[in-house]
């Protein structure tokens, strides 16, 4: 009797075991997954780990570098063989410094790309249709944000036509309102958004681009944008200080109502607008940038983060299976309740979208552009155009010396 009692605890510790463990032939995987610190620890990220870990029993090894070392410490990794599993990065032009045919999967084939929405994955794919990654990031919508109240109480209306914009500016220049905040020390993000009407409406223009067949000085339009932004700085359109406005500045600018637009996004009002004036983030609305490149205007997706696979590891398909988790709806819903987004999924349900977005949908669904310059031009950076604007505003160069000293930057950034 004594043996038999002794048998079906032994068999019973089999059987729990077998239950809290990773089952018959299965073994616990530690899979790594490198990024920068500051995006590692966002809360999204975190909460997603941490249903992952305690839903499968493996482990995250999570290496991160400091943001402004990651580009450089994660190159070093990868040339000295210490690819992770799964590497989170923008896709943007720093992007080639990682051999991405060589070293990650073509992912346009898993379950989940039709959960994604449009914008999510024209962001993610490259210029030969090939998915690199799996968008799990914040998402936004950048566009010429204003101050409704404002122009409500000067009796005046947004604009839908690059010629309504220009009289909207130049009527508000001459009431003594700065008409746009354009914060030119330091801030570089400006630029791709007129550049990216011009490469994502004519894809052939952009792969002669790319291919040295044409330069900037050949396209048009890119002269037009230049020569948009100088004549806006001289009619006063940015005000007087806008050389050493920053990042820092632009929420003075709004909220005092000092300058009544920007070129900027929607999550920046929820996670960087700091109020100092009598204007909240209800008294403003969204309408089309307009910088000579697009009549009616443009808006620009959201640049994403994106988890892709190494396909040369030991770890591939548990890898595959960690985006295949992350892009189920109930843990992605688990990980962005309550964050301030643009759905990266059509399954997203517990976001909170901005309402100058969803106000303006309709017009955002017509004119919207998925992030194209700093993503598709081969060298392209947007240090350099801010440096070659640069100096333009500061009267060095003309326009066509502007977009010459583009264009050696760019093809400088992608020879080396």
């Amino acid at each position: 009797m004594k043996k038999r009692r002794l048998f079906l605890l032994l068999l019973a510790a089999v059987l729990l075991l077998a239950a809290c463990g990773p089952g018959p032939g299965k073994e616990r995987i530690t899979l790594t997954v490198m990024g920068r610190r500051s995006d590692m620890e966002k809360t999204y990220l975190q909460r997603v780990f941490s249903r992952y870990q305690e839903a499968t029993g493996n482990r995250l090894n999570i290496v991160s570098f400091e943001d402004g070392e990651f580009e450089t410490e994660a190159a070093r990794a990868f040339a000295q063989g210490n690819v992770p599993d799964v590497f989170m990065h923008f896709h943007n032009a720093d992007l080639s410094r990682f051999q991405v045919e060589e070293n990650f999967l073509d992912l346009s084939g898993e379950g989940w790309v039709s959960d994604l929405t449009p914008s999510s994955d024209a962001y993610c794919r490259d210029s030969q249709g090939r998915l690199l990654g799996l968008p799990f990031w914040e998402s936004s919508v950048s566009g010429c944000y204003y101050n409704k109240t404002l122009l409500e109480e000067l009796g005046l209306r947004p604009a839908s036509t690059q010629a309504e914009f220009d009289v909207l500016c130049q009527t508000l220049a001459e009431i003594g309102r700065v008409p746009i905040c354009f914060p030119a020390e330091g801030c570089t993000w400006m630029y791709q958004f007129g550049l990216d009407p011009i490469f994502a409406d004519d894809p052939a223009l952009l792969e002669r681009l790319n291919r040295n067949e044409v330069g900037y000085g050949d396209i048009p339009q890119v002269a037009d944008m230049v020569q948009w932004i100088g004549n806006a700085a001289d009619k006063g359109w940015f005000g007087s200080d806008y050389l050493t406005t920053g990042w820092d500045d632009i929420s003075d600018k709004l909220s005092s109502g000092s300058a009544v637009m920007t070129f900027i996004w929607d999550t920046w009002f929820y996670t960087d607008f700091t109020v100092k004036g009598e204007y909240t983030v209800e008294d403003f609305a969204l309408m089309p940038i307009f910088m000579g490149t697009a009549e009616n205007g443009t808006y620009e997706g959201g640049n994403l983060n994106m988890m892709m696979v190494n396909k040369n590891g030991e770890n591939v398909e548990a890898a595959r299976a960690f985006l295949d988790f992350c892009a189920d709806p109930e843990n992605y819903n688990a990980a962005f309740e309550g964050i301030s987004t643009v759905s990266c999924f059509r399954g997203q349900t517990t976001n909170i979208q901005s309402a100058m977005v969803t106000d303006a949908a309709a017009s955002i669904a017509s004119r919207e552009r998925v992030s194209t310059a700093a993503t598709k031009i081969v060298g392209y950076s947007a240090d350099d155009v801010a440096a070659a604007v640069g100096e333009l505003l500061r009267h060095r160069v003309d326009a066509a010396g502007c977009v010459v000293l583009m264009d050696s930057l760019r093809r400088e950034e992608a020879s080396g």
